[in-house]
């Protein structure tokens, strides 16, 4: 009977049993990071997550095979190959909305880290990339709730503002400075309502006393002349 050193010896070198085992691997771990993405409706979701996964570890395991094998080249060569190269999917889930709102950050750092999961798995570092999965899904689903606590007890707020013409802006920076906040930056674009003529802005909001965002939200909401307000 082998003994699990043996076990580990085998499922290190690359044979059939240790290249279904590391495939197996890549789509269980990265069909967990890719649900968790799916459930928000992020740009990159289940599918996404898995095929970014398994190529890295077919990348790795290719690498291994053909230093074992041919006994040439470098078998880490092609695996920094796929972390840089991986930079081009993250940067396609990286959008800027009308609002000026940067969405998919998390999304395309998280197809780098599940890419270099990947990895972890196609060479055989197993417990790697077993503690690396928990990480990265940690990350991405409890300290999105812990970000999101933090956030909401802040008090400064950033948001979007279109104003029916641009006299309403002056008089809606008199009015912050009187409910005791200031603006601290302060930027005017076109307004993207369709159909309607309006000058948008992106402001962040400093209060000097402790409120709750909807709060905030709500005072900001009866300035003269705001035709659409939203939190960024």
């Amino acid at each position: 009977m082998r003994t699990l050193q043996e076990i580990r010896n085998y499922l290190a070198d690359v044979n059939t049993l240790s290249i279904m085992a590391r495939l197996v691997l890549a789509v269980i771990f990265s069909g967990i990071l890719g649900i968790e993405r799916g459930r928000k409706k992020r740009p990159a979701g289940f599918r996404t997550y898995m095929l970014v996964c398994i190529g890295a570890t077919l990348a790795m395991i290719t690498s291994q095979y053909t230093y074992e094998i041919y006994n040439i080249g470098d078998p880490t060569r092609i695996g920094a190959q796929v972390i840089s190269g991986i930079g081009f999917l993250g940067a396609g889930t990286i959008i800027v909305t009308g609002s000026n709102q940067v969405k998919g950050l998390t999304t395309a750092a998280g197809l780098w880290a599940c890419a270099s999961m990947g990895l972890a798995i196609g060479i055989g570092f197993y417990e790697g990339a077993i503690i690396g999965c928990f990480f990265i899904f940690f990350a991405m689903n409890t300290m999105h709730k812990l970000d999101s606590y933090v956030t909401a007890r802040s008090q400064v707020i950033d948001v979007y503002i279109e104003f029916k013409c641009n006299s309403n802006i002056s008089f809606f920076l008199n009015y912050v400075r009187e409910h005791n906040m200031d603006v601290a930056q302060f930027q005017i674009n076109q307004g993207n309502t369709p159909g309607i003529e309006s000058i948008s802005t992106v402001l962040t909001i400093k209060c000097k006393e402790k409120r709750a965002h909807e709060e905030i939200i709500n005072i900001l909401g009866k300035s003269e002349g705001v035709q659409y307000l939203q939190e960024i």
